[in-house]
């Protein structure tokens, strides 16, 4: 279903992504639309308005909050106070990004974790559309491989 979310279109969720968590997704229209079929609100923030709507505007991403010229903290402190959904997820990608959930009253998510729990598919870091992180090619996935196997050796 959703992240912990029992049925769908129970709309108890605000969901908001960070610009990164956004980018992270390696079809973000189609985890967007899943979303929103159990979330009352979803969007992006980030202290780039402009970087957000070239996102949206790029992926055919719907954003549900107003893009101003706040930052993150703003922002999220408006869709907060603006939302009546029960629930409220910030989906980010770094520790700065958990501060600002907790400090503006959100629980917080590693866009891993959200993808998760979503069951979305994630892009390698620095690939924008390229490899996933469900196969096996990459970098990364190579790198971790060998490390993997490296650290075995010693156990």
């Amino acid at each position: 279903m959703g992240i912990d979310v029992t049925e769908p279109g129970d709309g108890e969720v605000t969901l908001v992504f960070s610009l990164g968590a956004a980018r992270s997704l390696a079809d973000p229209a189609a985890a967007f639309a899943d979303a929103r079929r159990w979330s009352r609100h979803v969007g992006i923030v980030a202290n780039e308005a402009d970087a957000v709507a070239e996102f949206a505007r790029s992926y055919g991403v719907d954003n549900d909050y107003a893009l101003t010229s706040w930052d993150k903290w703003g922002t999220l402190a408006d869709v907060r106070d603006e939302s009546d959904a029960p629930r409220r997820v910030f989906v980010g990608t770094t520790r700065a990004d958990e501060r600002v959930a907790t400090d503006t009253g959100y629980e917080f998510l590693t866009v891993d974790e959200a993808a998760e729990k979503a069951d979305w598919t994630l892009t390698e870091p620095g690939t924008p559309g390229g490899t996933t992180r469900s196969g096996s090619g990459g970098r990364l996935a190579r790198l971790r491989r060998a490390l993997r196997e490296a650290l075995s050796r010693f156990r």
